[in-house]
């Protein structure tokens, strides 16, 4: 891995998907797979139990980390897919009330 290219997600973190027949959706990442994968779920049509693989090339990872979501994977192993939908509508929420700010 070079050095400029970005640092590798994290299990909670939230990303737009950039290529495939869901771009532009938001989903959560819920388990690393290797330098190149993850496994993605937004809880309402991809739930926890049949996450997406997915290339890391085809994601924009967003700042925003779920704390909550990171807590149940660490704790439990799994997370229910009412946190990751809660996840992607607070940050959906907050995105939105920032540009209205700005």
């Amino acid at each position: 891995m070079s050095s400029d290219q970005a640092p590798l997600p994290v299990p909670g973190q939230l990303a737009r998907v950039l290529k495939g027949k869901e771009s532009g959706s938001y989903f959560v990442i819920v388990r690393l797979i290797d330098h190149r994968f993850v496994e993605i779920a937004d809880g309402d049509k991809r739930k926890f139990d049949n996450a997406k693989k997915k290339n890391i090339s085809h994601l924009e990872l967003q700042k925003y980390i779920s704390v909550e979501v990171q807590k149940s994977l660490r704790d439990v192993g799994r997370v229910t897919n009412g946190k990751l939908r809660f996840a992607i509508a607070h940050f959906l929420d907050g995105k939105i009330s920032n540009k209205r700010e700005g």
